[in-house]
């Protein structure tokens, strides 16, 4: 009888758990460590969670492929000329996936979420300035058919914005 590969494992873990991939203790422990510091090289997480380099490149490829993480760098909008962030709140009549796939086009729109409640879609921009802002919301985010209301929440100072909830 043969066995299966840990692929074979993972992938029929994958579609009895909906799709999302099932992650073990060992790659969950990698996610942490790329969180405390994207830039930490293979062989410093190996050794933090027990495999080698090359072990930890092939899950950490095997994670970007999967769409379980993503290794960017994150900046300070204000600091790369970009003097203009708010979250936008919109209601739409019909169909809210169509609009959020609109949104997710626009290179201003940094984050899409559909929610429940006062509005139907969150999205937030990053914009050089008020200018900006005003076009993005008036001319392409009002002007998508289905788009109903929009409310603007212009944010004054960024007190917090982090990216280390870990894996829980």
């Amino acid at each position: 009888m043969a066995s299966r590969s840990a692929d074979q494992r993972d992938s029929s873990r994958e579609s009895r758990n909906g799709g999302s991939p099932q992650l073990d203790a060992v790659s969950l422990a990698i996610i942490q460590q790329l969180q405390e510091d994207g830039r930490r090289p293979y062989a410093a997480i190996g050794k933090a969670v027990g495999l080698s380099e090359a072990a930890v490149r092939q899950r950490v490829q095997k994670l970007l492929d999967q769409g379980v993480m993503q290794i960017v760098a994150v900046t300070d909008p204000l600091t790369v000329g970009f003097r203009r962030q708010a979250m936008v709140g919109i209601n739409v009549e019909g169909d809210v996936e169509s609009i959020a796939d609109a949104l997710t086009d626009m290179s201003e729109v940094e984050y899409v979420v559909m929610t429940a409640g006062s509005f139907d879609i969150l999205a937030e921009i990053v914009c050089e300035d008020d200018d900006h802002l005003l076009g993005v919301i008036n001319k392409r985010i009002r002007a998508l058919p289905g788009v109903r209301s929009t409310e603007s929440f212009v944010y004054l100072k960024l007190k917090k914005q982090t990216y280390m909830w870990g894996t829980r």
